[in-house]
Formats: structure tokens, C-alpha cells, sequence
């Protein structure tokens, strides 16, 4: 049982500072870390509840404003979103799920990483932007529902859309505080977090609490590029991470 709170609050720690430097990536930081030792489907409740806690934190120390009509489409989709994910929770196989994300954030985030000028999204008009917008608010509702991972897609659709880093910061905390404390009620609500992991969550607070707050201290200093090489290196290392522990337990079924 220590080894296992051991690596709880390690987990917690280092995505809650990861969660305060970049916004989000709290899900993907700490079950990369955690999927080593904790059962999946916990892992997840875990990592809902400090995206959660951490954004909690963020909205209160970095404050970007709340730009409604931008930040609209995000949310209905999230909120659509929500209750798909919640319900594929008890039938998904988790290694499969965290492999797909993990092999799509392995190839396209490096890519990203190393092009000379980011491809910006430019088509559709306002009303064609702003459904894609909802429909990348909609995966992340999903994953969001599934186990807090709803910034990861909203986050890449944002870079591909150009935004600077305080518009993307609006979009991407408010979107993920939103989700995050939707899917949680319902996952309270449906039974998926239950009463026996109320410990483990008393872990993950107060490990999390002073890294995320060194996290948001350092945001304020980092430039537009910075942080876009950033987020784009996070998700890279975040999903080698999701394929080196999902992989050796995945691919024994296949061959």
C-alpha cells in the first residue's frame, strides 16, 4: 500500500506541474507514470479528479478572461460529449483506448513539433470553424468522460488554429474545468468513482497543490514560442509514455 501512495503522489506532483505550466495534460502525465502500478479504471478516476483540481487552481492563479462566444462551441461539444464517455467507461478496454491516443499523439505532435511554420486551419468560414470547433469540443467531451483526458484534441486543434497563448489558455482551461467537473459529477453519479478511492484522492491533492502553483508561476514568463515547443513536446512524450506501458500488456494478446 505505500509503494502504491508512493506513486500515486509522484504521479500527482509532476502532472500538476506539467497541468500549471501548459494548461492541461494532467490525465496524460500522471497515467503514464501511474499505469506501471494502478489499475487502470482507478488510474482514470485518479486522473480526473486532479485535472480537475488542478484547473480549479489554474483558473484561480492565471486568469485569461472568459471569451464566450469563442469559447461556446467547445463547450456544447464537451457537454454532448460527457455522457458518451461516462457510459463506455465500465466496456472499454483501457489498453486498447490509451494505445490509439497514445500512437496518435506519437505521430502527429513531433510533426508539429519539427515543421518550420505550424500548419494554421483556415476553411469553412465562421459557421464552418465553429462547428469544427464543437466537434473537437465533442472528442474531448468523450475522453474528458472517459478519464479526464479532455485536452488533448481541443489542445492540438487550437494550435493548428493559430491561436496565441493566453486565447488558447482561455479556451483550453475554462473547456477542460467545464468537462472535467461535468464528468466527474456523473461519474460520482453512475457509481465509476466510489467511496473505497476517497484515500488515494486525499493523496493526489495535496501532492499536486504547490507544483501546479510553480507551474502557473513559470506560464506567466514563457514566450508564444516556448510554449507552443511545449505543449507539442509534452504531448509527444505523453504518448510514448501511454505505448511503453500499455504496449508489453497489449501486445501478448496478439501474438
Amino acid at each position: 500500500m505505500l509503494s502504491l501512495i508512493v506513486v500515486v503522489a509522484v504521479g500527482a506532483a509532476v502532472a500538476g506541474f506539467v497541468q500549471g505550466l501548459s494548461g492541461f495534460a494532467f490525465a496524460l502525465v500522471a497515467t503514464s507514470i501511474w499505469a506501471w502500478t494502478v489499475e487502470p479504471h482507478l488510474a482514470l478516476s485518479l486522473a480526473m479528479f486532479g485535472g480537475l483540481t488542478g484547473q480549479v487552481i489554474a483558473a484561480v492563479t492565471v486568469r485569461r478572461g472568459f471569451k464566450l462566444p469563442l469559447l461556446l462551441p467547445f463547450l456544447v461539444g464537451g457537454l454532448v460529449g460527457i455522457p458518451i464517455g461516462v457510459a463506455v467507461v465500465p466496456r472499454i478496454d483501457v489498453d486498447v483506448f490509451k494505445t490509439c491516443l497514445g500512437a496518435l499523439l506519437v505521430v502527429w505532435c513531433p510533426l508539429m513539433l519539427l515543421s518550420k511554420r505550424l500548419p494554421q486551419v483556415r476553411f469553412g468560414g465562421r459557421i464552418g470553424s465553429r462547428l469544427a470547433d464543437g466537434a473537437a469540443g465533442l472528442i474531448g467531451g468523450v475522453l474528458g468522460g472517459i478519464g479526464g483526458l479532455a485536452g488533448p484534441i481541443p489542445t492540438l486543434w487550437c494550435t493548428l488554429r493559430g491561436m496565441d497563448k493566453d486565447t488558447q489558455r482561455v479556451v483550453i482551461q475554462n473547456f477542460n474545468l467545464a468537462v472535467l467537473a461535468v464528468s466527474m459529477a456523473t461519474s460520482i453519479a453512475t457509481g465509476v468513482v466510489t467511496r473505497d478511492m476517497l484515500p488515494l484522492f486525499g493523496v493526489v491533492l495535496p501532492a499536486m497543490l504547490i507544483p501546479t502553483l510553480i507551474g502557473t508561476r513559470v506560464y506567466v514568463g514563457i514566450s508564444e514560442a516556448t510554449f507552443r515547443a511545449i505543449v507539442l513536446s509534452l504531448l509527444s512524450v505523453s504518448g510514448v509514455a501511454l505505448l511503453m506501458a500499455t504496449l508489453p500488456r497489449l501486445l501478448p494478446r496478439f501474438f
